[in-house]
């Protein structure tokens, strides 16, 4: 660690026997609005994964941030060094009589390659890990059934982890929502649900 690290400046490290690593690793205590259900996935860069989520019918909010990791209150910054072992992710909330969990499931395998580890293109880092998190033993058996029917459809060994939702750490404002507000270029792109646009992920 350099002098600006202990003076307080600059990405911080995550110490895995903090008191603040206990929280980060503890569970998304947020709650869902009434009659609405959380599903948490890591494939890749959150952006184009956020986007997709969006035109899901039935799916009400979706929130880009981190998860997985040991540090309370982590930048983005700081997830992007590698050493606070965080995930990007999407939080879905979805209203379950209207969109099933298996639906998002769907959708999660098919937006990502689940079998390059800590990596989705041109996207390299634990970070960009492929996981689902899961809120309850449902949900976890699903995941499981899930993963064990798309590795008979491919034929490269899935590495995608599935392990109970933690801490949910909100990423920055700018992040959310990021392809809908036209990202760097001002190019908007459409969150209608049904919508079937490509998604086009640009920084």
């Amino acid at each position: 660690m350099n002098i600006l690290n202990k003076l307080g400046f600059g990405p911080k490290t995550a110490d895995p026997n903090s008191e603040s690593s206990s929280i980060a690793q503890g569970p998304d205590d947020d709650v869902p609005a009434p009659g609405q259900q959380f599903a948490q996935f890591g494939a890749g860069c959150f952006w184009g994964v956020e986007l997709a989520f969006q035109r899901v019918p039935g799916v009400t909010k979706t929130e880009v941030g981190y998860t997985q990791g040991f540090l309370h209150n982590p930048s983005y910054e700081d997830v992007c060094t590698g050493t606070t072992q965080h995930s990007e992710v999407v939080r879905v909330q979805y209203d379950p009589k209207e969109c099933n969990f298996e639906s998002l499931l769907d959708l999660f395998w098919s937006r990502h390659d689940p079998t390059t580890l800590n990596r989705q293109g041109g996207d390299v880092g634990t970070q960009y890990r492929s996981g689902i998190y899961f809120y309850t033993p449902e949900q976890e058996k699903e995941a499981r059934e899930s993963l064990e029917q798309h590795q008979k459809k491919v034929n490269r060994k899935i590495v995608t982890e599935i392990l109970p939702a933690k801490k949910f750490y909100r990423a920055e404002e700018y992040h959310q929502q990021y392809l809908a507000k036209g990202g760097r270029f001002g190019f908007r792109q459409s969150t209608e649900k049904g919508c079937n646009d490509p998604i086009r992920c640009y920084g």
